[in-house]
């Protein structure tokens, strides 16, 4: 029985020391996975705002409005261009103030370097310029294009202004049926992720507690009380 006993305690021993480098080379590969999705969607925000709000701006400067245009429209055009801009370098400056912090650690070739890197800490600012780079900077630049048509064509041909309008309004809803999806989609790839890994985990913890049931049955001061 003491042969026995030690080849359990040697096979539970080495179980568990797989078992723990297994969890802890999973947590720094998803460490490292999340960094690189926020490094990937800084720098998509990056690119995005600084175009989009590139655009507006040069719309802003070269458009020319004359006197028979709509002061409705004029002020519907000044709130949403002031609100592209403002929104675009919003995300745009949360961009460039995390992403060198991010850029920093990803080129260090250390496994254990993940954890110097702010993309947790800095999580929902990542979340927030991203929305608002490519969920509300993309509705209200489509809102800027038909609003441009209309200061352009409703003084010459209404008709022209309308059928523009026409054109975005389908796009508009067709981007959000797919932002409505994707998230979906990844709200449920999350969920699916995490129970496997939590019924990973829970088969963990019941292979280590059968292994320290048989080492206690296999104990020698067990086998002494039974003899008593």
């Amino acid at each position: 029985m003491p042969g026995l006993s030690d080849n359990s305690y040697g096979e539970w021993l080495f179980r568990s020391f797989v078992s723990q480098m297994s969890s802890q080379h999973s947590t720094t590969a998803l460490s490292w996975r999340k960094l690189y999705l926020s490094r990937a969607k800084l720098k998509a925000s990056s690119r995005t705002s600084a175009l989009l709000s590139g655009f507006a701006m040069v719309a802003l400067v070269e458009i020319s409005i004359t006197n028979d245009v709509p002061d409705y429209l004029l002020i519907l055009f000044s709130v949403c261009t002031t609100l592209l801009v403002s929104v675009h370098l919003l995300a745009l400056m949360i961009s460039t103030c995390i992403l060198p912090h991010i850029e920093a650690v990803s080129n260090v070739h250390n496994v254990n370097a993940v954890k110097e890197s702010p993309h947790e800490k800095m999580q929902v600012f990542i979340q927030l310029a991203w929305a608002f780079s490519t969920g509300l900077g993309i509705i209200l630049f489509l809102a800027e294009i038909t609003i441009i048509c209309w200061l352009q064509f409703v003084t010459i041909n209404k008709y022209a202004a309308i059928a523009s309008t026409i054109i975005v309004a389908p796009v508009l809803v067709i981007f959000l049926v797919f932002a409505a999806f994707f998230y979906r989609r990844l709200i449920s790839h999350k969920y699916e992720r995490s129970y496997r890994d939590l019924e990973d985990l829970q088969q963990i913890a019941e292979e280590l507690q059968n292994h320290s049931q048989l080492q206690n049955l296999n104990s020698p001061h067990a086998g002494s009380i039974q003899n008593v």
